[in-house]
């Protein structure tokens, strides 16, 4: 560990990422599918740059100034996978007249018939996905609404339908291998059969797009899917460890932060890592604000972080032992975050703990909209 960072710092562990990356990339391959990871999760092109040489096709997004950022990097096919709202359009414009692939994404009439509207009056052909609903998560239509049809009917002129995609959200509150399966076959079939509907009403539907970390490293076959979606696999995080799709050992990211002082009557250790440097995400509230570890990202059995304010992060210790001792002020500690994209999003920058113990590299990330 270096001995100089100037904390809260966020880490990255290359060696834990690389494996989550080719870990994923390698079941998509077995399951015969596209692989196009979510890079919300980390903003970051040295990320970026490692899963698509892995073997990703594409990325998606969840901003356009995401989109704007990894163009500029040279990647050229990016699905934003935010449904698309009028003030956004131009901007829409701008990266696919600058020469950006860019794939968009409506779930209503009225939309639809924007984007087109919108399309027709400047020039353009817009390639749109319609959100489809399978696990009543949060957004989307329904495969049997019959506004699926009337969506895809909206968009014709100035903007194409290029196929469905889902987000199977609903899989973040399961924690079993069994119900991790239902729960990718459920979005897998729900989705697919939203395309047959579309098709059989005489849309074109080439894409099938699904996915969510636990499904997508759940699902047992894919047929009718043509790509999946996933991002927080990268660096995964407390919230999937207890979904189950890993452990805290492949947790690739964690904030270093030092022990500033103690409360011995109460039992608490003081640090400089606040809700700041970890948000106020607190997942599954299993582990309070994050997983609390030495400075060799080892967890520390009676040191809870249950309560945080800006820049104090308050750890509580049940174990035995004088705490002052134990963790003496200026000592290093590391948490493992409950949600690596809210945690990440606290920070400029990874301090990157090198694959091969090399020299440690900063990598810059970027946040906004």
């Amino acid at each position: 560990m270096q001995n100089n960072l100037e904390t809260p710092a966020l880490l990255l562990d290359e060696a834990r990422m690389q494996r989550n990356i080719a870990r994923m990339q390698n079941r998509m391959t077995q399951l015969g599918v596209a692989f196009r990871p979510h890079v919300k999760t980390s903003k970051c092109l040295e990320v970026v740059r490692r899963q698509l040489a892995a073997g990703a096709r594409g990325i998606t997004v969840s901003t356009l100034k995401e989109a704007e950022e990894f163009f500029r990097a040279g990647v050229d096919d990016i699905l934003y996978a935010v449904a698309i709202v009028p003030n956004k359009l131009d901007h829409a414009l701008r990266l696919i007249r600058a020469g950006l692939r860019l794939t968009l994404l409506v779930e209503s009439v009225a939309m639809a018939g924007q984007v087109a509207r919108h399309g027709a009056e400047h020039g353009v052909c817009y390639d749109v996905l319609i959100e489809i609903d399978t696990d009543g998560h949060r957004s989307g239509i329904k495969p049997a609404d019959p506004a699926l049809l009337h969506i895809a009917a909206a968009l014709q002129g100035g903007a194409r339908l290029k196929g469905v995609m889902t987000h199977a959200g609903a899989s973040y509150d399961l924690n079993t291998p069994e119900a991790l399966a239902a729960m990718a076959e459920q979005e897998r079939a729900r989705c697919v059969a939203a395309a047959d509907k579309l098709r059989a009403a005489g849309h074109a539907c080439a894409v099938v797009s699904v996915g969510s970390t636990p499904t997508a490293l759940n699902a047992r076959q894919l047929e009718g899917v043509t790509e999946v979606r996933a991002g927080v696999y990268v660096f995964f995080d407390m919230v999937m460890a207890d979904v189950g799709v890993c452990t805290a050992d492949e947790v690739a990211i964690s904030v270093l932060c030092t022990v500033i002082g103690h409360q011995p009557d109460k039992g608490w250790v003081i640090t400089d890592g606040g809700w700041m440097a970890m948000s106020r995400d607190l997942g599954h509230q299993s582990h309070g604000y994050g997983l609390v570890c030495n400075a060799d990202g080892n967890a520390i059995p009676g040191l809870e972080f249950g309560k945080a304010n800006q820049e104090h992060g308050v750890l509580q210790w049940t174990g035995e032992g004088d705490i002052s001792h134990l963790f003496p002020v200026g000592s290093s500690l590391r948490i493992l975050p409950n949600h690596a994209c809210a945690t990440g999003a606290q920070h400029g920058q990874y301090h990157v703990i090198p694959e091969q113990g090399g020299a440690w590299q900063v990598w810059p990330r970027f946040s906004g909209w």
